[in-house]
């Protein structure tokens, strides 16, 4: 039975489920930054899900990118450019990381790991930010 890390839940918030993936928003004002992590019990790797699921993996990663660029979009900060991340160095649990970047942001051009702490979201920034990802995932 697949059950969330404990390590998503105070870094990001709850969108809803995709097809196969739980989707979340990452809590960090400075990207727009959404976490996918397929449903699958014991999943750690690309490796453990069948090659139906990595397809279905992929849908739903393009998927993401349009709602991380709804996003950005409704917080003006435009994205210019999708980075597609699956590290799972710290959190074992498979997830997709696909974050909006910009070449003003806190990171640009390197990654986005490691580099200052996050920010939260100021105001009804957070609401924007929920309702433009669910409404461009569907959910």
């Amino acid at each position: 039975m697949f059950q969330l890390h404990p390590a998503f839940p105070p870094t990001s918030l709850a969108l809803g489920d995709l097809a196969l993936c739980h989707a979340r928003l990452q809590l960090d004002f400075r990207y727009a930054w959404i976490v996918l992590i397929p449903r699958i019990a014991g999943a750690v790797e690309l490796e453990d899900l069948t090659g139906a699921d990595r397809g279905a993996l992929m849908a739903e990663v393009v998927q993401a990118g349009v709602a991380v660029r709804a996003v950005g979009a409704a917080l003006g900060r435009p994205v210019a450019k999708l980075n597609v991340g699956q590290l799972g160095n710290i959190t074992p649990q498979l997830h997709v990381h696909v974050v909006g970047r910009r070449p003003d942001d806190a990171a640009w051009p390197g990654p986005v790991w490691g580099v200052g702490s996050a920010e939260a979201y100021p105001g009804e920034a957070l609401d924007l930010a929920v309702a433009a990802a669910r409404r461009a995932l569907s959910l």
